[in-house]
């Protein structure tokens, strides 16, 4: 009869494992409560949904996971540029501006109308969630807050999805995102319900 061996039990990740793997999270959090330290109305963050909306479909429209950091840092550059340089413009604008450029040369050059998934539906995507940032402003502040910090969340679910799937932008991308948004989304909801 032959000898049975027993399988060793599996290994636990050591927290430095654990870290190199989800560093995306953990970029996240940090990102959040630089933000959020500062945040005094949730309208403030309007415009970041749009440039959260312009960092997948640019990544869909240059066909590229790995366009998507270097999208996150030029939505970043773009919005702060905005607001130094030209006093009284929303950077929403801007981006959606920025969002269509993109799309356009998606589809002239690149053939990026398929997959569904890729660019038509980050098309959609950003058509709500930059209509939601462009209104935002113009509503009250309290209800301006809550209509962003629901549209985070919503993006929240959306980088959730793509974070599983491994689709149009890098998985770390997505986690940070989805970490960020989440979080971003409690600190607005904090910030207009506590006076």
């Amino acid at each position: 009869m032959p000898e049975m061996t027993a399988t060793p039990p599996p290994r636990t990740a050591t927290p430095l494992e654990v870290a190199r793997r989800h560093w995306g999270a953990l970029v996240g959090v940090g990102f959040a409560a630089l933000v959020a330290a500062d945040l005094m109305h949730g309208v403030d963050l309007a415009p970041m949904l749009a440039a959260l909306a312009v960092i997948y479909l640019g990544s869909a429209a240059l066909r590229s996971r790995a366009a998507a950091w270097p999208l996150f840092f030029v939505m970043f550059v773009v919005v702060f540029l905005v607001r130094l340089l030209f006093d009284g413009v929303d950077p929403t604008w801007v981006l959606i501006g920025v969002g269509a450029l993109l799309a356009a040369y998606g589809l002239a050059f690149r053939d990026a109308q398929r997959p569904a998934h890729g660019l038509p539906l980050q098309g959609l995507a950003l058509l709500v969630l930059g209509a939601v940032a462009a209104v935002a402003p113009s509503l009250p502040n309290d209800p301006a807050g809550y209509l962003v910090a629901a549209g985070l969340l919503a993006h929240s679910a959306w980088d959730w999805h793509h974070y599983r799937t491994e689709r149009v932008v890098s998985r770390s991308l997505a986690e940070f995102c989805m970490v960020l948004d989440a979080l971003l989304a409690v600190a607005i909801v904090l910030v207009t319900a506590i006076p």
